[in-house]
This record gives structure tokens, sequence and C-alpha cells, in this order.
């Protein structure tokens, strides 16, 4: 069965810039990978250059051609989980909206999708941030919280979403806010390569009502029997916040979204299809001034057909969805 790859990166180089207008280096095809870097106490740590990062392709290292910090506007899905037990701690997230929502700025765009057994878009794509914290503080609390958690097929439709919405220079995200208490419902590895193909990363807020909390204590063999988003969020280099305070962590996320730095080097020679894979690190010069740094970025990628037409949509094969190259050609 053929495959249309959508790739993780751009074919042409998009120059960050605050006007969101994109510059191009014609003919020139160029991997992008978001990296966020915490302190030992997981605060991020803000004001390094590209001269303290390292990043290898297949182990082989490559030149950093262009970076920046916290630039790029947003293109960000909130996922709200509204399974049965997350009322309480959606409304205290729904409750923190104005406070999260302060951390975008005029020219991102978010979209709300919510799931339990079954994902739904409940507010599409706009630059209206005042009407993305209306859906989510009104609408979304209007919703019936019930069902099974389907947690990685919703994670799995967000960054199908994603795939179909025009390739910019934005900056792409999915902030889930769930218990991170699903039934299996896909293998990790195929969603994995839907966000890499998208060029997005997963975030989790995680949070858990008392009940949820107390169940689990009680009953650890019911913890064995879930699945969670922990392994997307590494390898696709997003956050994976635990709190107690639903609405501070809902700001925080959505923070740590906005200031991450942004690398760009030159697509290697590979074959399209191939999945190649990636390192980052901080330099050795980096590394004495943080010692206890971590560092978050992707993993991998899919090499692009650089061949493929970005406004043709491909054909949909048999139990597969239609999906469409996310690509800039020169």
């Amino acid at each position: 069965m053929t495959r249309l790859w959508v790739p993780a990166l751009l074919l042409c180089s998009a120059l960050p810039a605050q006007n969101n207008d994109a510059t191009f280096r014609v003919g020139v095809s160029l991997v992008h990978v978001d990296v966020e870097v915490t302190d030992a106490q997981g605060k991020v740590i803000h004001g390094l250059t590209r001269n303290d990062f390292r990043v290898f392709d297949q182990n082989h290292p490559e030149p950093i051609v262009q970076f920046s910090e916290g630039e790029e506007a947003l293109d960000l899905i909130l996922l709200f989980d509204v399974s049965g037990s997350m009322k309480p701690k959606v409304a205290e997230v729904a409750a923190a909206a104005k406070q999260g929502m302060s951390m975008l700025r005029p020219g991102d765009r978010v979209a709300v999708m919510v799931f339990n057994t079954r994902s739904q878009v409940l507010a599409p794509f706009t630059e209206d941030l005042e009407a993305v914290e209306q859906t989510v503080r009104k609408d979304l609390m209007r919703l019936p919280f019930d069902g099974g958690t389907f947690i990685q097929n919703a994670v799995d439709d967000a960054a199908l979403k994603l795939m179909h919405e025009p390739r910019t220079n934005r900056r792409r995200a999915v902030l889930i806010i769930t218990d991170n208490l699903g039934q299996r419902t896909r293998r990790e590895k195929t969603v994995v390569r839907d966000f890499w193909e998208a060029d997005a990363i997963l975030s989790a807020l995680i949070v858990r009502s008392p009940l949820a909390t107390a169940g689990l204590i009680l009953s650890p063999e019911m913890l064995a029997l879930t699945v969670g988003v922990k392994g997307i969020t590494d390898k696709t280099g997003g956050d994976f916040i635990h709190s107690r305070d639903s609405g501070a962590a809902f700001e925080d996320a959505m923070h740590r979204i906005r200031v991450r730095y942004s690398l760009y080097y030159d697509l290697p020679p590979a074959n399209p299809g191939h999945h190649r894979n990636i390192r980052v690190e901080l330099t050795a010069d980096a590394a004495s001034r943080y010692p206890k740094a971590h560092v978050h970025a992707r993993t991998g990628y899919i090499v692009p057909d650089t061949e493929s037409p970005s406004d043709v949509e491909s054909a949909t094969l048999p139990g597969r969805r239609a999906r469409r190259p996310a690509i800039l050609n020169p």
C-alpha cells in the first residue's frame, strides 16, 4: 500500500518574523526542531543562543542555519478530556482561561477539541482569542462529561487536524488536559509518527480528581491497564506537567509552548518516507553553565517527498484517512 508522507519540516526556509510573513531561501529544504530547556527544578531556561546547541541527525552533527527563541506565531489545539471523572478539574482550568490565554498574542490561531470515546471539534481555528476564551469558559462546561477515555485516538485526531492545515511558519502544538487514564486504542509509534509528520509537539497537563487518585491507590492493577501520553510527549518534545493547581498549571503550560527555541538545519540527503533520528544537546560550554539541564526536543522525523505538490489532496486509501502534504514547495 502506498502511503503519502507528510513531512515534519519546511521544504522552503521560513525565517521567523514578528509580522508572521515568511522569507524563503528558495530551493533549500530545512528540518525544523522546537526545543525547550529546563533546569533541575523543571523551570524553563531562557536566553540561550544558537551556539549553545548541537543537533545530530542519525548521529551526524548538523550546523544550525536558523535560530530563534519564542518568535513564531502559534497554531494551537486545546484538547480537553470530557470523560466521566474530569468535570471538576476541567472546571478549574476553564476558570483560569483568561490567565492562560494571556500567554497568547495577536496572530496566534487556536482551535478547541474535546474527547471521551470519540473526538470532536468544539471550535475551529480562529485568531479571535476572546472567542476561544468564551468557548473554554462557557461552551466547554455545558457539555456532558461522561464515557470512557480513548486518549490515543484523541491526540492522533488532533495531529491529523494539524496536517490538513496550510503549512506556514507557525509553531504547531497540541495541549491536552486529561487525567491520563485511557484505554489502549492505538500504537504509540503510529501516533508519534503522525505528530512528526504534522511538525507538531504534544504537551500534556495532567489533572486528576481526588476520586480518580484514590481509585489508583486502592487498585494499582487498574493503573497497569491504563495507557497515557507520556511517551508521545517525550518523543515529540512536549511537556508533561502534573499539578494540583490546575489553573496555574494551565497558564504555565501555555507559556512553555510560547517560549520555545526553534532550530533549523539543512535536510541531509535521504530517501523519502524514511524515519531519521534527531538528538539535540547543549554544547559543552552551555552544559557547564547548566549542569543539570534537560533538553526537550522531538526525537525523529519522516523524510518528505520533495516532489509532492502541496495543494493536492491525497486519495483516500482503504482504511486510511485522506492526508494533504503539509509542505511549502520551492
